[in-house]
């Protein structure tokens, strides 16, 4: 179940928004907070469909849109094509290696690449606001 302070910022974003808080899009923040930290819209709806089973795609579709609005996930967009979900509770920032064969996602974090990024954004003059990185490659299960 997500973490009370992960439904206040929903229930704030929806309030914001004037729209209304629902059983099927807590399903959804649930199934984040729960579970595996990249999925596809797809793997959600197997999974909330379990507990709703009336729910549809575009429910889907949109609580997802709305999450991505309320800092609680973000896409991951591979070279493949599908897009993943990420859950953003945790604002700890991490990297990604991404295997090009079975799409399997491994967060990283490596400070002396985060060093290495922010000499490049002094260097150019600029002010740091975000990055993400990711590094493809065949995974060692896949590379066998």
């Amino acid at each position: 179940m997500p973490r009370s302070e992960e439904i206040k910022k929903l229930e704030k974003y929806l309030a914001q928004k004037k729209l209304k808080q629902s059983e099927q899009r807590l399903s959804i923040l649930d199934v984040f907070a729960g579970g595996d930290k990249h999925l596809t819209a797809d793997e959600i709806y197997r999974e909330v469909k379990k507990k709703h089973p009336g729910i549809g795609y575009a429910t889907i579709y949109r609580t997802l849109k709305l999450l991505v609005a309320a800092g609680l996930c973000r896409v991951v967009q591979c070279e493949t094509g599908i897009c993943r979900y990420e859950y953003q509770a945790e604002s700890r920032h991490h990297d990604h290696l991404i295997c090009t064969k079975c799409g399997m996602f491994v967060e990283v974090v490596e400070p002396e690449i985060e060093r290495l990024q922010d000499k490049l954004f002094k260097k150019h003059g600029f002010h740091p606001e975000r990055h993400r990185m990711e590094l493809y490659g065949v995974c060692r299960k896949c590379n066998k």
